[in-house]
């Protein structure tokens, strides 16, 4: 054999990151916890599943598509899209999941010695692209469960090229209200790229809570996150998109893996975007949640944030990940948020009601058992 020294060969930011390791697939985990049954409350999905139009196209889509490629620059959803929001097709480049989306923003603006700003407690991929790709990640920390966008605006300096802003933030379902989205912006006045993320927009029933993609003409360094995976029921496909000005569009685009999303996922999202009847019905279901486990979860004596999205957080009076093992143990997965920086507390997706009763079932037999 001959040798082979891989170390010199690894950036050394690649070298202090540690590798994401998802879950094992359900019916492994109900192998390991002994459960004939797992509600799955632990990803944000939705259990409604995809709305009727979309369980058409993949209860129809004939197998021998399987063996054509896509369209390299998903023209059909593109156009779908553009014509619901009034932007042009041009504006919108669609992705492989949020994920890819993120990966192709930061590409396309940073280089070696950019840095990049969000919180410290929010979805972490921001931070995990910047960091393996050799870029900067600054944290500020979240004030009242809230981004601080003071915070924020004080760190930065000349290197920094994109604030990335979770509205409504994931994990705290905590928001910007359209005035303080656009006190932000005029802020920063142009000098960065701001990118909002609204994977929960859809969930968002507040008056004052902003709709980003509106604002972009007024502010054309504004990128809009979006995604298929949450109220539309499409995590599975892994489908997500970003409108923005055409001049900061044409940049990403340069950075863009063509045809990275699959035929049925864009077939299914553009099925998905004119069905409203399954909005509110993923609504109603979300709102009848909150309210039960608001009750529940103030009877248990628990501290909990409710705020918007499809998920709440509670806190426990244990280590998360051995309450995760507990509840497991039960048939209940639950996120963990040791990961996300909030130790003991725990991330609840809303579901239909049999699960949230199961969760707290097995909520009250996890507190019993500890005291």
């Amino acid at each position: 054999m001959h040798r082979f020294n891989l170390d010199p060969l690894i950036p050394e930011y690649v070298k202090h990151f540690e590798a994401y390791i998802p879950s094992k697939p359900d019916a492994e985990l109900m192998r390991l916890y002994g459960v004939d049954h797992l509600y799955r409350l632990n990803n944000n999905e939705n259990p409604l599943g995809p709305p009727p139009e979309a369980r058409d196209i993949l209860r129809n889509t004939p197998p021998l598509k399987a063996s054509l490629y896509p369209s390299g620059d998903c023209h059909y959803l593109r156009h779908g899209l553009a014509d619901k929001f009034d932007l042009e097709p041009d504006q919108i480049l669609v992705g492989n999941g949020a994920n890819e989306v993120i990966a192709f923003v930061i590409k396309a603006f940073c280089q070696e010695g950019d840095n990049i700003i969000t919180a410290d407690k929010t979805f972490a991929v921001y931070e995990w692209v910047a960091e393996f790709s050799g870029y900067e990640a600054r944290l500020v920390p979240l004030k009242d469960f809230c981004f601080d966008d003071e915070g924020m605006l004080e760190r930065i300096d000349e290197r920094t090229k994109i604030l990335f802003v979770c509205n409504p933030n994931n994990p705290t379902g905590t928001y910007w209200s359209e005035g303080k989205l656009r006190h932000f912006l005029d802020r920063i006045d142009g000098r960065q790229i701001v990118v909002v993320d609204e994977a929960y927009f859809e969930f968002v029933e507040r008056p004052d809570y902003p709709n980003g993609i509106s604002l972009i003409p007024e502010y054309p360094n504004l990128v809009v996150f979006r995604t298929f995976s949450k109220m539309h029921g499409l995590a599975g496909l892994r489908i997500g998109y970003l409108a923005g000005s055409l001049e900061v569009v044409n940049v990403v685009r340069r950075t863009c893996v063509v045809y990275s999303v699959n035929a049925l996922a864009q077939a299914a999202a553009q099925a998905a975007l004119g069905d409203d009847e399954h909005m509110l019905r993923t609504r109603e279901l979300v709102r009848e949640g909150k309210d039960f486990l608001r009750r529940e979860l103030a009877a248990l004596g628990l501290e909990s944030v409710i705020g918007e999205g499809n998920f709440v957080m509670v806190r426990l009076p244990m280590s998360d990940t051995m309450a995760y093992r507990k509840l497991m143990s039960r048939g209940v997965m639950v996120r963990s948020m040791t990961g996300f920086r909030f130790p003991n507390w725990i991330r609840v997706s809303l579901h239909q009601p049999e699960a949230m009763s199961a969760l707290i079932e097995a909520l009250h037999h996890v507190l019993r058992d500890a005291s």
